[in-house]
């Protein structure tokens, strides 16, 4: 009998990249979604309509499974109060009906490398609680801590990279700022080795570039991948962002919508280290990274790539 695993967030964009991984790799799943059914189908793959204050929802999701991975979160709001319910008592709610079944499942938690900043942004600290409370359970428990991901279905990232190759690049950033980036394919694949070899405790991972990428190297990569030249380079100064994020979020408690840009989320975007590192994850799973940007970008725009496949690593 295949391995029982859980995933919340299943329609989401990873939610949908892991899902189809573990189906293809033999699991069985059972997927929460709440508002967007998933667009997957496959004989091994059972939905359960619901979200994380519901808990009868989440009894029926949990029962019986081996694994649970919890990657519904949020990323949008204007204040603790629109990341709390998901990033963190979300994850609280999860891992205490995993405490209540016969055998306890292990949990994996799809957490966010702002976490390790939670002094930024009402996102970065709820995420940042939402891993605390899940380390005073008595769960078995890894916490994933990906740096801003991208890949097909991408909302947020996708469209910049395509922003650039039209040849209007924005450079958001503090100077000198470097960040690391991660496919949701190989995220994906991160999942599949903590379920396959389980390793407690809390990792960060990237695609395999030591030192992350500063702004000037992601637009360099971008005109490579599009074949066009050096584009329009366009600086955002802080102070002149700082202006647009408070104003969209006055803007955003006025109408009601929830902003991707406020001040908390510009000192992430402006913060001088999203820096990442393998070295434990790989240790304890063997998972490697396959997809460096410039790959990914190129299997986005269905670009050849002029570099051999490198070697795969034995973990899926």
């Amino acid at each position: 009998m295949s391995q029982q695993v859980a995933v919340t967030g299943a329609a989401g964009f990873v939610g949908q990249a892991l899902v189809a991984r573990l189906l293809a790799e033999g699991y069985g799943v059972r997927a929460l979604v709440h508002r967007t059914p998933i667009s997957i189908q496959h004989p091994a793959l059972e939905s359960v309509t619901g979200n994380l204050a519901d808990e009868a929802a989440l009894g029926r999701l949990i029962a019986g499974v081996d694994t649970v991975i919890h990657v519904a979160g949020v990323v949008r709001g204007r204040d603790a109060r629109d990341f709390r319910p998901v990033n963190a008592e979300g994850v609280a709610r999860v891992a205490g009906i995993a405490e209540t079944q016969p055998t306890p499942p292990r949990m994996i938690l799809i957490s966010s490398l702002a976490a390790r900043e939670p002094q930024l942004s009402h996102y970065a600290a709820s995420k940042r609680e939402g891993e605390a409370l899940l380390a005073r359970t008595g769960l078995d428990h890894t916490i994933l801590r990906p740096p801003a991901i991208y890949g097909p279905g991408d909302r947020e990232l996708v469209p910049l990279f395509e922003t650039m190759a039209r040849g209007i690049v924005p450079l958001p950033g503090a100077k000198g700022a470097r960040a690391s980036l991660l496919h949701v394919d190989d995220l994906a694949r991160a999942i599949l080795a903590l379920v396959a070899h389980p390793a407690p405790g809390t990792f960060e991972l990237d695609d395999g570039r030591a030192g992350g990428y500063g702004w000037e190297e992601i637009a360099a990569i971008v005109e490579e991948v599009a074949g066009r030249g050096r584009g329009w380079r366009v600086p955002l100064p802080g102070a002149l962002m700082h202006t647009i994020a408070t104003t969209n979020l006055f803007a955003a408690r006025l109408f009601g919508y929830q902003p991707m840009l406020s001040p908390g989320k510009l000192r992430e975007l402006r913060h001088p280290d999203w820096v990442a590192d393998n070295t434990a994850l790989s240790a304890a799973t063997g998972w490697q990274p396959l997809i460096p940007l410039a790959r990914g970008l190129r299997a986005l725009w269905n670009r050849p790539d002029p570099q051999p496949e490198r070697g795969k690593s034995h973990v899926n």
